[in-house]
């Protein structure tokens, strides 16, 4: 893992981010459908499609998707999609995205939200957002996003402390998100200078 300018990396710092991201992914995985599955039930055309072997339906357009993100009431401020990738986590035939969002703002670097959206059920509703991996709240930025095959990859930049300006992120972890047994598994990159690294 690469430091930051001028930073030192603290063990117990990305020990309490791992488990904080940790909570948030188990949270997410509570809230996902009771099928489990990255998607909504298979039925409908597009099910049809994905059995008969021809080209499945498009991934889910993030930009016609509303997000969990509260960018303050009164402000006007929208969600931009910085980043985005597709996959089909859950091999149902559909396509899911997994977008990285963040308020749009004139100055500074807003913190940034990583959700995944599945296919809207009905033709004109919405995608629909099944899982959350980095909440806004976390007050994280997010880099180096990639999507390969069942696995969504990160660099997330984050505050020591309050008192470090938010255009300068001082720690950085790698991370990644594997889809298995029907749910996000969270998997950090090692801390530097723990054992192995």
């Amino acid at each position: 893992m690469t430091e930051l300018p001028h930073t030192r990396t603290r063990t117990v710092h990305w020990i309490a981010t791992a488990a904080a991201l940790a909570a948030v992914v188990g949270v997410s995985a509570m809230v996902q459908p009771p099928d489990a599955t990255a998607g909504p039930a298979a039925s409908g055309p597009s099910a049809a499609t994905a059995r008969g072997g021809t080209a499945a339906a498009p991934a889910p357009d993030p930009g016609k998707a509303r997000f969990p993100v509260e960018c303050g009431a009164g402000t006007g401020a929208k969600v931009d999609v910085v980043d985005q990738g597709s996959a089909d986590f859950d091999g149902d035939g559909q396509r899911e995205t997994v977008a990285v969002v963040r308020c749009q703002s004139g100055t500074g670097t807003p913190p940034s939200g990583v959700f995944v959206l599945a296919p809207a059920k009905e033709p004109g509703e919405r995608p629909q957002v099944v899982a959350t991996l980095v909440r806004t709240e976390e007050k994280m930025n997010v880099t180096d996003f990639t999507v390969r095959g069942r696995t969504v990859s990160a660099t997330l930049l984050g505050y020591s402390s309050a008192d470090v300006p938010r255009c300068c992120p001082d720690r950085q972890r790698k991370v990644k998100w594997e889809w298995k047994a029907g749910k996000f598994v969270l998997v950090p990159a090692p801390v530097a200078g723990s054992a192995g690294v």
